[in-house]
């Protein structure tokens, strides 16, 4: 039997990416026959139509991320991104997929966004015979394979409210269903945070959640970056928000391309680059409801934003005026909040499910490289 070797990485692996014509991501279009790869954590991340950018070394091929440190399994014709982007073959008979999950599972120097091809030269790659690697490769495949279909599992669940709440109540936007509505500034006070002063330690040393745009990446919020002391609430003219409070974002890049809408599930303060909506005493609002009135129309919502003196993207009053709010009954509402609550349960279990098969597939990755299974 032969026995397994350690070979320094420039033994096994060679770069190729010299000599192939790199595609700026002003090159890039949403569709085309050729799809382009880059460093980016999406496996592709444009299209072109030129044939001169193929890359012209010989398929399958490894694509190393250098400022991110990310791996890529490639077997079809792609076109080469224009920033840090290293194709990978073997010069010894190697399986690549076998070299990919090798590769992957290295812990790099993370350098920030510093060239990170200069530390994975200095790493070795253990081979078995190539037998041994091709089973290897195959038995993590199909692990992987497990993640993936979860993963798509749970991309679905995402957009599954969404499809619930079209159905439920039709477009805001068109109202096909002919529900009452009225302006978003109409049924909500929509209230501005603020910035407690800076030099004023005592104000940043406390529990209370202070929520700002950076932390709006979920659709429930349960805690922020930042806290404050509740002695705010006394000195200045923040506010204490209810749970069950929904804030959007109306100041920020982010509004470039996405409009935040979150829930705090937590009694909290924001800053002034928030909105918190408060529903006026004479209309009822689930939260639940109102978030997903707005997600929904999210892209309608961004062609309102305009630009500060200072080219800082804005939703300001008027804008927020043109917003619409569909008004249906209460108790239909409730029902779409209870839909919503058991995808969410179902999701909260698909992610746990997730995390489970990636600490399997680590361990069994962990010992496939050992030659234990």
């Amino acid at each position: 039997m032969t026995a397994w070797r350690r070979e320094p990485f420039d033994a096994v692996i060679t770069d190729e990416s010299g000599g192939n014509l790199k595609t700026p991501r002003s090159g890039f279009s949403p569709s085309g026959r050729y799809p382009i790869i880059d460093q980016g954590k999406d496996l592709i991340a444009g299209y072109t139509d030129d044939e001169s950018r193929l890359c012209h070394a010989t398929l399958p091929v490894i694509v190393f991320g250098d400022h991110t440190r990310s791996f890529k399994y490639v077997d079809f014709p792609f076109c080469m991104g224009a920033d840090g982007v290293k194709v990978l073959r073997p010069k010894l008979e190697t399986d690549v997929k076998y070299l990919y999950y090798y590769l992957r599972q290295l812990r790099l120097t993370d350098g920030g966004y510093d060239r990170h091809f200069k530390y994975l030269k200095r790493s070795t790659i253990v081979l078995p015979p190539l037998a041994e690697q091709h089973r290897i490769a195959e038995i993590l495949d199909k692990a992987d394979e497990l993640r993936t279909k979860r993963r798509a599992a749970i991309a679905q669940l995402d957009t599954l409210t969404r499809s619930i709440f079209l159905d439920m109540f039709g477009d805001p936007i068109t109202n096909p269903k002919g529900w009452p509505t009225e302006s978003l500034t109409s049924v909500c006070y929509c209230y501005s945070g603020g910035t407690p002063s800076k030099s004023n330690t005592t104000y940043w040393d406390g529990h209370l959640p202070w929520f700002s745009p950076k932390d709006l990446k979920r659709d429930d919020l349960f805690d922020s970056e930042d806290h404050v002391n509740e002695t705010v609430l006394i000195d200045t003219n923040l506010k204490l928000l209810p749970p069950n409070t929904v804030v959007i974002v109306v100041r920020g890049m982010i509004l470039a391309h996405t409009f935040p809408v979150s829930v705090i599930r937590v009694p909290a303060t924001i800053n002034q680059d928030l909105k918190a909506l408060l529903p006026v005493k004479s209309v009822e609002l689930d939260s639940q409801f109102l978030a997903h009135c707005l997600r929904v129309q999210s892209d309608a919502i961004l062609s309102y934003v305009s630009e500060s003196a200072h080219g800082t993207k804005r939703l300001d009053a008027e804008a927020l005026s043109k917003i619409r709010v569909l008004l249906p009954p209460t108790k239909s509402q409730r029902h779409f909040s209870r839909a919503v609550a058991r995808v969410e349960a179902c999701k909260v279990a698909a992610l746990e499910s997730l995390r489970c098969i990636n600490m399997l597939f680590d361990a069994l990755q962990h010992r496939a490289f050992l030659g234990a299974i």
